[in-house]
């Protein structure tokens, strides 16, 4: 993002502001003092828009995030004096003309110090730029007291004011910048990690199963072709598993589910005991027990109060046990329990809620026909 990037246009604007300058000095008798001076604002005006550019290149520069920063910043900020410098000496050219009528300059260049150059040097010189055009009002003679000075503090505390929004506005994008890569890593790191939890169990169990199925050849080969199936059903599950966390719909995932819950039960100081994998899950039931685990952990993270929570996971049933008090406002508008139960239904299962029968507490089980 460039903020300065036609800050140029904006400054060239003010030059209306020389109007005084000019105007003085084209009725000043003729000679060399009028055509000086007449050359020295045209220089003046062209050192101001120049000092402009220079000052969009030391923003830019002075904010760079390579780290070689201060050394250009430096050497933008020694020419940025030069500039300043040469506008005192252009607006020095006036005077013989158009005497107290070439003060207006000095707010173009209180103004330009005030955005080029650092706090620490701009701010005392824009103080001395205005206690000095105050007293040369004063004291000078035939000179006019009108203002000059205060206007170029409040020159000087514009450009200020301007300098420290535009460089806001930049901080502020790159936050943006920042956050906008934070979240693509962190989305990263969410899918390494369910990516780790689906298939590191998943692959172990392949290949265990693998090596048993390879024993049985020789010894039981009905036993060997069911070894087989199984590894083909736990391959296409963890398949399966793989593309829905990459395209990132988990929640149709039962590892992601169970991946899930124990980071909702950590960040809520849950203690969970939770199962390692799910493996031994047919693949008709799984989306079913995705949902059991989401719906129920949701409302121990909400409602329950829970200290412990516990997931107990068959081929045939889910259970999600807690010491809390259970869901304090139970889902009416087609999601939640209701919605759960109408899937478990689907699928021939029951569900069933309520208060534990060994000790305090609230339990979420589905069950389904083996």
């Amino acid at each position: 993002m460039r903020p300065w990037r036609h800050g140029w246009i904006f400054a060239a604007a003010w030059l209306f502001y020389l109007n005084e300058n000019l105007t003085a000095l084209w009725r000043s008798p003729d000679g060399w003092a009028r055509d000086l001076g007449l050359a020295a604002l045209a220089g003046f005006a062209a050192a101001y828009l120049g000092g402009v550019s220079l000052l969009r290149r030391l923003r830019l520069s002075e904010h760079d995030s390579t780290g070689a920063v201060w050394a250009g910043g430096r050497r933008i900020t020694t020419r940025a004096w030069l500039v300043l410098l040469a506008m005192l000496a252009l607006f020095a050219l006036q005077i013989p003309a158009a005497g107290f009528h070439a003060l207006p300059c000095i707010t173009y260049i209180a103004a330009t110090a005030a955005m080029a150059l650092p706090i620490a040097q701009g701010g005392p010189f824009v103080v001395v730029l205005v206690v000095g055009t105050e007293l040369l009002a004063r004291l000078t003679t035939g000179w006019e007291d009108n203002g000059y000075g205060l206007a170029a503090l409040l020159g000087g505390l514009a450009s200020y004011g301007i300098r420290l929004a535009a460089e806001r506005q930049r901080r502020l994008a790159a936050t943006q910048e920042e956050l906008a890569e934070l979240a693509v890593q962190n989305e990263r790191n969410r899918i390494a990690r369910d990516l780790h939890d689906i298939l590191g169990h998943s692959l172990t169990v392949v290949t265990v199963k693998a090596e048993l199925a390879q024993r049985l050849l020789d010894v039981d080969l009905d036993k060997a072709r069911s070894e087989l199936r199984d590894l083909e059903s736990l391959a296409r599950d963890a398949l399966a598993d793989v593309r829905s966390t990459a395209l990132g719909v988990r929640g149709i995932s039962l590892p992601g589910e169970i991946a899930a819950a124990r980071e909702a039960l950590a960040a809520a100081n849950v203690d969970a005991a939770l199962p390692g994998a799910a493996d031994e899950v047919p693949t008709r039931v799984r989306e079913l027990f995705a949902w059991t685990i989401r719906e129920a952990v949701t409302n121990i993270v909400r409602h329950a109060k829970a200290t412990r929570a516990e997931v107990r996971l068959g081929p045939d049933s889910v259970e999600i046990l807690d010491d809390g008090v259970g869901p304090v406002h139970p889902a009416s508008d087609g999601q939640g329990l209701p919605g759960l139960r109408r899937r478990a239904e689907q699928l021939g299962g029951t569900l069933t809620v309520g208060a534990r029968e060994d000790r305090p507490g609230f339990r979420v089980r589905v069950e389904v026909p083996s």
